[in-house]
């Protein structure tokens, strides 16, 4: 595994960490309003962690993981990453993403670990930067 695609892992997991973390000071608050227990405990915090993730890469092309792993999210052209570009980016990565690139590892082992299927997808780059 190259460099780049440990600091992704990196940042999801603290992308992951700090979600459930939020979550979880919701829980009292929410816990009552949402009947169904099951749809409770999957779309709640599938919600707060991709609202999270929306949120933060729109106001700043990362997360607060990205930061801490040194990676930023850019557009392929240079300019500044859309709500379109960061919706079709989410919802690809925890669709379908994973299939596209068990299918066709070798293909996304060119990129080196700056493009995965829901990167190409969205037209989106993963890149490296130096921390402040």
């Amino acid at each position: 595994m190259n460099k780049l695609m440990k600091k992704r892992l990196k940042a999801m997991a603290i992308d992951l960490a700090i979600s459930t973390g939020v979550t979880v000071i919701l829980d009292p608050l929410l816990r009552n309003k949402v009947k169904n227990k099951a749809a409770y405990d999957v779309i709640v915090p599938t919600a707060v962690f991709w609202g999270l993730e929306y949120a933060q890469l729109l106001a700043r092309g990362q997360t607060v993981g990205h930061k801490a792993a040194g990676i930023i999210i850019d557009t392929t052209d240079g300019s500044a990453i859309s709500s379109e570009q960061i919706i079709k980016r989410i919802l690809h990565r925890d669709s379908i993403s994973t299939f596209s690139y068990l299918k066709d590892r070798g293909k996304y082992e060119f990129y080196e670990g700056t493009k995965l299927p829901h990167d190409l997808y969205a037209d989106t780059v993963v890149k490296e930067y130096l921390k402040e």
